[in-house]
């Protein structure tokens, strides 16, 4: 009798047992859960320092507010591209409605890498760099040429030209993250023994890529040649009708080493082409042409009384113009306006509407600016437009898309496909880092054109 009480007991309580547990769990849930206001808010934006540590791990950055703008798939080959290349080059791509101030500053700060930075933000697109990574001028030209474009197409236009154009190096952070493991001792008696199965047939068509190499270059240095004559001799003639002797009444010591450093660089010109062997070679050449005008430049200014003239690089459209003495807007056709350093009558010219003098060069097509007219004219226009101004310069016309291509950089890489000799970048330390070089977005927040971190600080053509 008193076990049959007992279980009935037990009976009874069951139900009772399972919606005490339930009123629990709905206490509990009612403690926990946010209000559905708050989980129907918009996500947090993600914070600068987070972006940072993410272009620390990795080139590329897509924020989950912007995944539509730039596919996972497009975002990772990408990121693969500026990987190989070793290059500090960051792309962010971010929502358009996120914070826009400092933005660049930002980002330099949190990653602390010196490099070159890329952002799209919604619809709008700019860069901006360390100096001794990507000089102004340049920056602001790649961004430029890919104005307009959708964003896939535009963050591997501006990718592909900046890798081309810029130096540095990337960071070590990168590449630890594919630091899996080595090969295995199979594998590496394996590929020794393929090695050296082919070794006989790879010598020989080492040898005969060497040959064929070597007559291209003879080929495109005998092109150059005939253009440096006649730069060597326009400047001997600019000499002759300068009618300037260092004793002539009025002439100081400084008239008289302006002249002497302009005499020198004729020399230095001369002899350099006659040494040279390569078609790199001719960069010596022109570096001396230019140093000779500009001290031409110089004399005048003094002999006539006037303020010495800046050091400039030489009129784009023909250095034989001499330095150039302001940068103009100018449209290459079928490209994109660039600001290019131009004379006081090509300035005149532009302003005017008119067409430029421009220096053609034979081709097999007939005249054409030298820009137009192949691969073997970027030693010659390197020497005048070193420092790494000369592909923002190009960007889009014949030569620039040569020097682009991997080839190109091989064959005449000294300082013309590969601007990276003496550059710094890809340090970790963030110690050099000058804030002036990035600017920022400004206190409205505007894309400013591109350029280094100091110049103009906003965006600005993007809409923001």
């Amino acid at each position: 009798m008193k076990a049959t009480a007992q279980a009935a007991v037990r009976t009874r309580s069951l139900p009772g047992l399972l919606f005490a547990l339930v009123l629990t769990a709905l206490a509990a849930l009612a403690v926990t859960a946010p209000p559905a206001s708050a989980r129907a808010s918009t996500p947090a934006v993600t914070s600068v320092p987070a972006i940072g540590q993410a272009l620390r791990k990795s080139p590329v950055y897509v924020d989950p507010a912007a995944a539509a703008q730039l596919s996972a798939k497009d975002a990772d080959a990408l990121a693969e591209r500026i990987t190989k290349a070793d290059r500090p080059l960051f792309v962010a791509v971010l929502p358009a409605d996120y914070p826009k101030k400092d933005l660049f500053t930002k980002l330099r700060t949190a990653t602390g890498i010196t490099g070159v930075y890329a952002v799209r933000l919604g619809d709008a697109f700019d860069a901006r760099a360390d100096s001794s990574v990507l000089p102004r001028a340049a920056v602001r030209n790649l961004v430029t040429t890919v104005e307009g474009e959708d964003t896939r197409a535009q963050l591997t236009d501006f990718t592909a030209a900046a890798l081309t154009n810029m130096g540095g190096s990337a960071p070590s952070t990168w590449r630890s993250a594919d630091d899996g493991g080595g090969m295995s001792g199979t594998a590496l008696i394996t590929v020794g023994a393929v090695l050296v199965a082919a070794g006989a047939g790879a010598y020989t068509l080492v040898r005969r890529n060497r040959r064929r190499h070597a007559e291209e270059q003879r080929a495109a240095l005998e092109k150059l040649r005939v253009v440096v004559d006649e730069d060597i001799t326009a400047f001997g003639e600019e000499l002759d009708r300068l009618d300037f002797h260092p004793a002539e009444a009025g002439a100081d010591d400084a008239m008289r080493a302006d002249y002497e450093r302009a005499l020198d660089a004729y020399e230095q010109a001369k002899s350099f082409m006659a040494a040279a062997g390569r078609p790199e070679d001719v960069r010596a050449v022109t570096q001396a042409l230019e140093d000779g005008r500009f001290s031409l430049a110089q004399l005048a200014a003094r002999r006539e009384g006037r303020p010495l003239p800046e050091r400039r690089v030489p009129c784009f459209f023909d250095p034989r113009h001499g330095p150039s003495v302001t940068d103009a807007t100018w449209t290459p056709p079928g490209g994109s306006p660039r600001e290019v350093p131009v004379c006081a009558a090509d300035a005149t010219r532009l302003a005017d509407g008119r067409d430029p003098v421009t220096r053609e060069v034979d081709t097999d097509q007939g005249r054409r600016p030298y820009w137009d007219a192949g691969p073997a004219y970027g030693p010659w226009a390197g020497g005048y437009f070193g420092g790494g101004l000369l592909p923002g310069l190009l960007v889009g016309t014949v030569l620039g898309n040569m020097m682009a291509t991997p080839a190109y950089a091989a064959d005449y890489g000294s300082g013309y496909g590969d601007f990276g000799a003496g550059y710094e970048g890809g340090d970790l330390s963030g110690s050099d880092f000058d804030s002036g070089d990035f600017g920022d977005f400004g206190g409205g927040g505007d894309f400013g054109g591109g350029g280094d971190f100091g110049g103009g600080g906003d965006f600005g053509g993007g809409g923001f």
